[in-house]
């Protein structure tokens, strides 16, 4: 029989296992005609649950580690852990241009052969939650970039997912769209307490948003870095102001 304290210690183990939804081990990818790895032994983890955002120069693998969480890559080597359930946001906001707001919502409830009516309640649920309910028969060439983000994001919740993957999607949009997109983000993060894995060009954006950030430098980890700050976060305040250089020196480093 196993003792109280083999007991405990086996209930410890398998609750941290729960927490992690996602863990890379010394991942490496490589693709085929490049010299250099995409990744080159990665190692971080992402809880149940977390903002995590992931920075660093062009070229340094973000957007590969978003492409092997969502099943569109694999590694080459290394172990990863990742739940099946996961749901992309791109930068463009890949809408199909032919159908409207609605039925672009619909698409991912389709895919799943879910009936008419929960298809319907869902895609009006995260319409509305994207703040679009007047908007549903609108086709993405009568949205702005803003709108059509939206709808992107309303499609990724609707299907359930574990992960939300965000690649860089508010990088082709102005300052004010963005500030408004942001705080919808947070609303939305706390609302349905998805876990978002999210990839930046901007260390701004970044400290706005996550809890946790990585900074990735040639493949790899560089550092991650805790944002211990209440929201809404203010650029102008010192600790944000502290978190930014900190990971701005590291980052030109």
């Amino acid at each position: 029989m196993q003792t109280e304290a083999k007991k405990t210690e086996q209930h410890a183990e398998e609750s941290v296992k729960a927490i992690n939804l996602i863990s890379f081990k010394d991942v490496a990818k490589i693709y085929s005609g490049n010299p250099l790895p995409s990744l080159a032994g990665l190692n971080f983890e992402v809880a149940d649950g977390e903002f995590f955002c992931i920075v660093g120069p062009s070229g340094c693998g973000k957007s590969t580690i978003l492409k092997i969480i969502a099943g569109l890559e694999e590694e080459t080597s290394g172990e990863v852990v990742k739940p099946d359930k996961v749901a992309m946001v791109f930068q463009s906001g890949a809408l199909l241009p032919w159908l409207n707001v609605f039925e672009n919502v619909c698409l991912g409830l389709k895919a799943k052969g879910v009936s008419n009516a929960w298809m319907k309640e869902e895609a009006y649920k995260f319409i509305e939650m994207v703040g679009l309910s007047d908007y549903e028969n609108k086709y993405p060439r009568d949205l702005s970039g803003g709108q059509r983000q939206r709808v992107g994001l309303a499609r990724a919740l609707a299907v359930s997912p574990k992960v939300l993957l965000l690649d860089e999607p508010f990088s082709a949009l102005d300052t004010g769209t963005t500030e408004e997109l942001h705080k919808d983000l947070i609303k939305i993060w706390k609302t349905t307490k998805k876990t978002i894995v999210m990839v930046s060009h901007s260390i701004e954006e970044a400290v706005s948003l996550a809890g946790r950030i990585m900074l990735m430098k040639s493949g790899k980890e560089k550092n991650i870095y805790n944002i211990e700050l209440p929201y809404p976060r203010r650029e102008l305040e010192a600790d944000f102001i502290h978190h930014v250089q900190t990971i701005r020196k590291e980052f030109f480093k």
